[in-house]
């Protein structure tokens, strides 16, 4: 079946384009609102008269289900939240925050009432019991995380595995050839967080692949003296590394190097994969690759709100590409000894 991926593909334009077009809710120009449509003619993508009369019954409510644990990042939880909440609003749609402990409750509640017309799910685990219930529900639901089997789903994510290659290979070419992975706590991994374990997964099969000798380090403090100690203990040369850890561990990476005579990129090489940024802050000083909600929740609300109003059966999963943001913390290697 098209879809509005297949539409946005064959009229050169982004999928919120395509929306906006075929909706009429936002002002498009005239070439290109005719481009869209000569596209989604020759795909036979226009929605049933059916689908348009009951997308005008729609309460125009979006539920978002975000449950909030103890390792929660609060920073991240609020971006992700915002930027979904003020997506929607592009579409015309308001949202019903569900942050209660039993998130599959909560959304049973919110399908019954009849209240929302769809659900977008955060912070999502590799064996998340909401996705259970998303394959019975009859209103559409979008995950903004891919939990182990997505089968039946839609799913929008970062693209770690790429992600990951990327910030590799980039050491790689500065010629390092000892790498570590600074990654989230055991607490974390345990809950079954579905991004920190793509993440090891990725590093360990892409140092693999490159014969590269690596280390990874599950942080046992918010404070990354320990991560440190614990990775030039374990990998005495490591001259890079690869950060993918909570917000305070990234702020404190730089004194706890120097702690040990170490800086970047001089002596170290660091990159920044699959953290979001803390918009109350500065970004951390290192070449990222960001997990962005501004890069993911756009895709998962068009894809929501074709879900709604065209009717569309689940099952698009959409790996964004990363990004890469050069902050020039990556150096040639030296070699140096054990310190």
């Amino acid at each position: 079946m098209t879809t509005i991926q297949d539409v946005a593909r064959e009229a050169g334009v982004s999928i919120s384009t395509v929306s906006y077009a075929l909706s009429g809710k936002r002002t498009i120009s005239e070439n290109t609102r005719k481009r869209v449509e000569e596209a989604a003619q020759r795909l036979n993508y226009f929605p049933r008269a059916a689908a348009r009369a009951l997308a005008a019954r729609h309460n125009e409510i979006i539920a978002v289900t975000t449950p909030v644990h103890s390792d929660t990042d609060r920073s991240a939880h609020m971006a992700f939240t915002m930027k979904v909440a003020t997506e929607a609003r592009k579409h015309n749609y308001d949202t019903l925050l569900l942050v209660q402990d039993d998130a599959v409750e909560g959304m049973r509640r919110a399908a019954e009432t009849a209240l929302v017309d769809g659900i977008v799910a955060l912070d999502v685990d590799a064996d998340d019991e909401r996705t259970g219930l998303a394959r019975t529900m009859k209103i559409p639901v979008v995950f903004v995380g891919l939990p182990s089997d997505t089968s039946g789903l839609t799913c929008v994510d970062l693209d770690f595995d790429q992600a990951i290659r990327v910030a590799i290979d980039r050491l790689i070419a500065a010629g390092h050839r000892t790498i570590g992975l600074i990654s989230h706590n055991e607490e974390l991994l345990k809950r079954g967080a579905n991004f920190p374990l793509r993440i090891e997964h990725a590093f360990r099969q892409r140092c693999a692949e490159t014969h590269i000798a690596s280390a990874v380090i599950n942080p046992r403090s918010p404070d990354a003296h320990d991560a440190v100690n614990q990775l030039l203990t374990t990998l005495p040369n490591t001259t890079g590394i690869i950060l993918s850890s909570s917000h305070s561990v990234g702020a404190s990476l730089l004194p706890a190097l120097a702690a040990r005579g170490l800086s970047v990129p001089h002596d170290i090489s660091v990159i920044e994969a699959g953290t979001t940024p803390d918009a109350s802050t500065s970004p951390l000083p290192f070449d990222s690759l960001p997990l962005d909600p501004n890069q993911t929740c756009p895709v998962a609300l068009d894809l929501l709100v074709d879900l709604i109003e065209h009717q569309r059966k689940p099952g698009d999963i959409i790996l964004v590409p990363p990004r890469y943001e050069d902050r020039h913390s990556v150096a040639p290697a030296t070699d140096r000894h054990t310190i």
